[in-house]
């Protein structure tokens, strides 16, 4: 009997095993073997990075869309969202994402262009741009060559958005660019090419971490922050850099991304539900940054900010100081192929606009 029971337990295991494998093995076959492990665990833990403040509109849009991941039809994802930079600056976040200790993150052109210098065209080219629409134009068609580079680099881009312009906010008034050469620029700490780029025009850069951004302006350390409204008055820039001039320098532009490794731990049918749910959140934030934006700048005029208007003349003289960035910019900070492009496409948008309809 003994020896009976012995046996029947041995043929109980062999089954066990060779019914897995048939799983796996067909799983695999169908391209869902993360199914087969996911049938048998807990759906993967995604861990996000971001700078924007917790409770902000950013953040509500990257919590709904975790939401809808846990609604994917092989279990998706659960993610955790990690907000006000308490996962370091974006450089810090993007080495947390190549050891594993972070699975997303929700970048800046800063620290996108860590993983991939071309995405420096979407916003290290000041005054390239004219309006919002016609950035989106560029995008739209660089984005098959800019999401390849990156998947190259192992993230997979969920979504693009953009937070309106980044304006100049200065402790005194200015007119000119050349006001700003007498005066100490904020600039990313770690970013050295925008570091070397400003002190050969003339400028002053001070590199700073975004967290230290008030303190610098409170100890004079710093006197000019260039970002966007909604930014400068979550952060209280304003109260110490309470002049803005109204010109468009450049849009502040960023992706969503995952690394590559938790991309491929999903099934096929979660990973379109999962890009389906972050294109919506991408749109959301889009559209809500855009409009928060110019709600910062009204908030922030009641609280005694001064708006500087500029005219044409004004305006012709920043782009003509910006276009003396853009031979050291070509070849430099943007591949000069990327660069070339992205002056191509704004005529093709420029020429469309301009012919009347018949």
């Amino acid at each position: 009997m003994k020896n009976g029971s012995i046996r029947k337990q041995r043929i109980i295991r062999l089954a066990t095993v060779l019914v897995t494998v048939l799983v796996v093995v067909g799983a695999e076959r169908n391209g869902k073997l993360s199914t087969a492990w996911a049938a048998a665990g807990k759906p993967p833990k995604i861990r996000m990075a971001t700078l924007a403040p917790k409770g902000s509109s950013f953040h509500q849009s990257l919590q709904m869309m975790g939401q809808k991941w846990r609604q994917a039809p092989d279990g998706g994802a659960t993610l955790t969202i990690y907000t006000d930079g308490t996962m370091g600056s974006e450089y810090d976040v993007i080495r947390r994402l190549r050891i594993g200790q972070l699975q997303a993150a929700m970048l800046t052109v800063v620290g996108l262009s860590a993983i991939d210098e071309s995405i420096h065209a979407l916003e290290y080219m000041p005054m390239m741009f004219r309006s919002l629409e016609e950035m989106e134009h560029v995008l739209e068609r660089l984005r098959p060559t800019l999401e390849k580079k990156m998947l190259d680099k192992g993230f997979v881009t969920l979504f693009w958005g953009d937070a309106g312009w980044i304006r100049w906010f200065t402790s005194k008034p200015i007119k000119y660019p050349e006001d700003l050469k007498k005066m100490k620029l904020f600039v990313w700490a770690g970013d050295t090419q925008q570091l070397d780029l400003m002190k050969a025009a003339g400028y002053h850069p001070i590199p700073l971490e975004a967290s230290d951004i008030l303190t610098g302006l409170q100890t004079g350390m710093i006197n000019v922050v260039s970002t966007i409204p909604t930014y400068a008055l979550a952060g209280q820039f304003y109260r110490r850099a309470k002049y803005m001039i109204e010109v468009n320098w450049a849009p502040l532009l960023g992706a969503t991304v995952v690394t590559r490794k938790a991309w491929d731990r999903l099934t096929a049918r979660d990973r379109e539900f999962i890009l389906e749910s972050a294109a919506e959140a991408g749109r959301e934030i889009r559209t809500q940054s855009r409009l928060e934006a110019e709600q910062s700048v009204e908030a922030m005029k009641k609280r005694g900010l001064v708006v500087q208007e500029v005219d044409s003349e004004i305006e012709a003289r920043w782009e003509a100081a910006a276009e003396e960035f853009y031979p050291k910019i070509r070849g430099g900070m943007v591949p000069e192929a990327i660069f070339d492009e992205v002056q191509r496409l704004i005529r093709e948008y420029r020429e469309a606009e301009w012919k009347e309809p018949e």
